[in-house]
């Protein structure tokens, strides 16, 4: 099964995924209430093996909430999901951290633990799993520090004396410690100077089709979301509105769409997007 990105999108309700896309991540009839206030209601999504999509939506629209209940982390009033075919809502607590090895996740801040350093933050989850001793779960952790751009000098500073950029690559480097099949990114780029989020979508692209990732990706960024997403979903009115590749998206007459994809500032961003290609047979 092939697992290059797709270049069609879907408008949930439309019709079903092409054959050959396999959905490794399904979301349906989704519903997250905190008390009387409704998040997602009905909320539907497909993730494809292979391609990397992107959430967006305005503020309070429960991009972040929505990965966590993806991921196990929060649990939906109702609906279900399903991640590499398993109801992740119904599963035993060994068989959910089976399954959760075989995703990364990058918190927003990085979320690293400020006693641990650099090497024993991504060793981690391999310690934690106690299979390997310590030796190679070291080398292991090496390997994945280099993967993203840090060095072995790197290995024994403390999270206090790193840049923020270092922390994210650290984050990133302790998300791919179990050498996962998916990857969620929150905010990837969030707080990052020009050069620096640069630097980071160009990373991200490199380790994706070096490692033949799927990633799920929360952000705001529009030059983020531009430079590396396949689809984005995006979220509206408690569901997601629709996932699509962005020009599909342009044609949507919707109030955040208008205002998030065609404003001045989306403009600017969408003119680093390829044109489209012809048709077969056209010049």
């Amino acid at each position: 099964m092939s697992t290059a990105p797709a270049p069609a999108g879907l408008v949930p309700g439309t019709g079903a995924a092409p054959a050959r896309r396999q959905a490794i991540i399904e979301v349906h009839k989704l519903v997250k209430r905190f008390g009387d206030h409704v998040v997602h209601d009905g909320l539907e999504l497909e993730v494809y093996r292979g391609e990397l999509l992107s959430i967006v939506g305005g503020s309070g629209t429960g991009k972040t909430v929505l990965l966590r209940q993806i991921v196990g982390l929060e649990r939906p009033t109702s609906g279900t999901i399903r991640v590499f075919g398993e109801d992740v809502m119904t599963l035993p607590p060994a068989r959910m951290q089976a399954l959760r090895n075989r995703w990364g996740l990058q918190f927003q801040r990085g979320a690293l633990f400020s006693a641990l350093s650099v090497i024993d933050n991504i060793a981690l989850p391999l310690r934690e799993l106690r299979t390997l001793p310590d030796n190679l779960i070291c080398q292991s952790a090496l390997l994945k520090l280099q993967l993203v751009g840090l060095s072995a000098r790197d290995a024994d500073k403390m999270p206090a004396d790193l840049s923020g950029g270092m922390v994210k690559r650290v984050a990133l480097a302790r998300a791919l410690a179990l050498e996962p099949e998916l990857v969620f990114l929150d905010e990837p780029t969030a707080g990052l100077d020009p050069m620096g989020a640069d630097d980071y979508v160009a990373l991200i692209r490199e380790l994706r089709e070096e490692l033949g990732l799927t990633v799920v990706m929360v952000t705001h960024d529009l030059d983020t979301l531009v430079a590396l997403s396949d689809r984005v979903a995006v979220l509206a009115d408690r569901k997601v509105l629709a996932a699509a590749p962005i020009p599909e998206l342009l044609h949507i007459d919707h109030p955040f769409i208008r205002e998030y994809f065609l404003g001045e500032r989306a403009r600017r961003a969408l003119t680093a997007l390829p044109p489209p290609h012809a048709p077969s047979g056209e010049a």
